[in-house]
């Protein structure tokens, strides 16, 4: 079991604070981060929420210098890729399968001291959804719940005081060979270097923060704002999808 005893934060502005520290480095020094900072991160990573809670992705760390090398190559010569101290790669299923789902369900069931059939309905009804829909846009809806254990990871990494870089300019199909992720039934979809950043050399850090100004970025809506939809509402259920 991992300790995950950190130095307690008091100031409530604790995790806006380190969202401004970070930024995306452009040039990292080559330091390795600690093995508990690392930890922390990826516990953060797998604690984030999903659909049906399925998890349908991974999460892949690579520190091995030369086959970070052939990954620099994939992903354009980026700099980061190599200067990291690991790489975190992010990879989804490539669609949805009753042997998969009911893994998860069964392994979810067990931890909590239920029987499988607890779920047979819940499952057969996203099956049955899922269905219709075809693989590419399981394989697409795998990928956004990815995204979203991508940016826990990324504010843990904040939090920690390591410098992280989002990288989604690289050839996934190569990367997907590379990796042999086909075979298994992933696909890649997002990369995260993990390091320390080389200030000196890197031409963002100084850089002021931009962010959209908050009165545009979020929108308060009312029904008076909606549009007067003459046609009736989808008024169906989750279960009228459920296989009989």
């Amino acid at each position: 079991m991992i300790d995950y005893t950190f130095e307690k934060k008091t100031n409530i502005m604790s995790l806006l604070e380190d969202l401004q520290w970070r930024y995306a480095t452009k040039k990292m020094n080559g330091a390795k981060i600690p093995q508990e900072k690392l930890d922390y991160i990826l516990e953060a990573a797998r604690m984030s929420p999903s659909s049906s809670g399925l998890q349908p992705y991974k999460i892949i760390v690579v520190s091995d210098p030369a086959l970070l090398e052939k990954i620099k190559g994939i992903a354009y010569n980026q700099t980061q890729i190599t200067d990291c101290s690991h790489l975190l790669i992010f990879a989804a299923w490539d669609g949805y399968s009753d042997e998969r789902v009911s893994e998860v369900f069964n392994y979810m069931m067990d931890e909590r001291g239920l029987p499988h059939s607890k779920m047979d309905a819940y499952k057969q009804t996203i099956l049955a959804l899922y269905e219709t829909k075809g693989t590419e846009w399981q394989a697409h809806h795998a990928a956004k719940q990815s995204y979203i254990a991508f940016a826990m990871a990324i504010a843990a990494a904040a939090e920690q005081k390591v410098d992280a870089t989002p990288i989604e300019g690289f050839i996934p199909e190569k990367l997907d060979e590379l990796l042999k992720l086909k075979e298994s039934g992933y696909h890649s979809t997002v990369l995260l270097p993990l390091g320390y950043r080389e200030a000196e050399q890197d031409w963002l850090v100084n850089m002021k923060k931009v962010r959209t100004p908050k009165d545009i970025f979020v929108t308060e809506m009312t029904i008076a704002d909606a549009a007067d939809l003459q046609e009736a509402p989808v008024n169906v259920s989750l279960d009228s999808f459920t296989q009989k």
